[in-house]
């Protein structure tokens, strides 16, 4: 018999090069920086990471580039207990990085090269059936080939979670349909909605038109605002209030913490209201804003301060 997983990840693994600077430079700007390091990225097992480091039994469809990044890699999802068996090393293929600047204030630029994760194929899927049948939530992304996502998605049989990211302004309507919650930031979202999202009642906007293009659940995050979502089945919008900190020290992967976050608490209280869940996962994403670095940035369960069975509290949320 399988083991049962709470979260699975289909996505991407990329080597994080990380650049502090007192500023994010200008177009042809050249800056002088006063810190840099390596560190684990990459959306799918950023997300697969926050999971694992909640409590979250984990595992990850992914690839790597076989050379010695990947195989760095490979031994430090290995130490956070995630399942590696789906993870393949490609021969001929290296493995994806990312290119980051993270200024003073905690702004961020990113470029990533995605390498070995452009091989991850719907065949890849398929083998991962087993992983896939017993597993509570299912977390997708846009570093990986679409093909793939859409089959992860298409025949996930549990709560799954599309991360559109990063944005794509001509989206297949598949990854917007097939999934149970589909989750953007607000660039994301005016992107894929030609709506501008610069306010609370501006994603509102945008939320109702996802809904319309097909989503079941839409949750935008609206970082230092909180975060907004909606269902199908209702007609109400709830604004979920942001957990304030003193110091912002960097935002890279702040993202994928309340996405693994999220589904982390959807795993384990599966009769708690969403509104719970989301509140739950901005104080996660909140706590590795305080910290350097990506995955080394999120917390232990032990460390948010949270109960281990989620209650509603009003103080948390609104009706919008």
């Amino acid at each position: 018999m399988s083991k049962s997983y709470d979260v699975v990840v289909c996505g991407s693994c990329i080597m994080d090069f990380i650049s502090y600077v007192p500023r994010l430079p200008k177009v042809g700007e050249t800056l002088h920086g006063t810190r840099f390091e390596t560190g684990f990225g990459g959306k799918g097992a950023n997300q697969c990471v926050a999971a694992a480091r909640l409590g979250s039994r984990t595992a990850i469809i992914g690839k790597l580039g076989n050379d010695s990044w990947g195989n760095i890699y490979y031994d430090a999802l290995r130490s956070e207990g995630v399942n590696l068996e789906r993870v393949e090393i490609v021969d001929g293929q290296t493995t994806g990085i990312a290119q980051i600047n993270v200024a003073d204030n905690g702004d961020n630029q990113i470029v990533i090269v995605a390498g070995a994760n452009n091989m991850l194929q719907t065949e890849d899927v398929q083998k991962s059936e087993h992983l896939l049948s017993d597993a509570k939530v299912l977390i997708c992304q846009l570093e990986t080939p679409a093909l793939a996502t859409i089959e992860a998605l298409r025949t996930f049989p549990g709560v799954s979670i599309m991360n559109a990211a990063p944005a794509m302004d001509d989206i297949p309507h598949e990854l917007l349909r097939y999934c149970t919650v589909f989750c953007v930031n607000e660039l994301e979202a005016a992107l894929i909605t030609g709506l501008e999202v610069r306010t609370v009642m501006q994603a509102k906007n945008a939320l109702l038109k996802l809904r319309d293009m097909g989503c079941q659940t839409v949750i935008i995050t609206l970082g230092e605002n909180g975060a907004i979502f909606g269902s199908k089945i209702s007609t109400t919008i709830k604004h979920v209030k942001p957990h304030k900190v003193d110091k912002v020290v960097d935002t890279t992967g702040a993202g994928d913490a309340f996405i693994g976050a999220l589904a982390h608490f959807i795993a384990r209280n599966p009769t708690s209201d969403l509104t719970c869940c989301i509140a739950a996962a901005n104080r996660v994403a909140s706590i590795s804003v305080q910290k350097r670095g990506t995955q080394k940035s999120y917390p232990r369960f032990e460390e948010t301060g949270l109960p281990t069975e989620l209650l509603s509290d009003q103080g948390d949320w609104e009706c919008i």
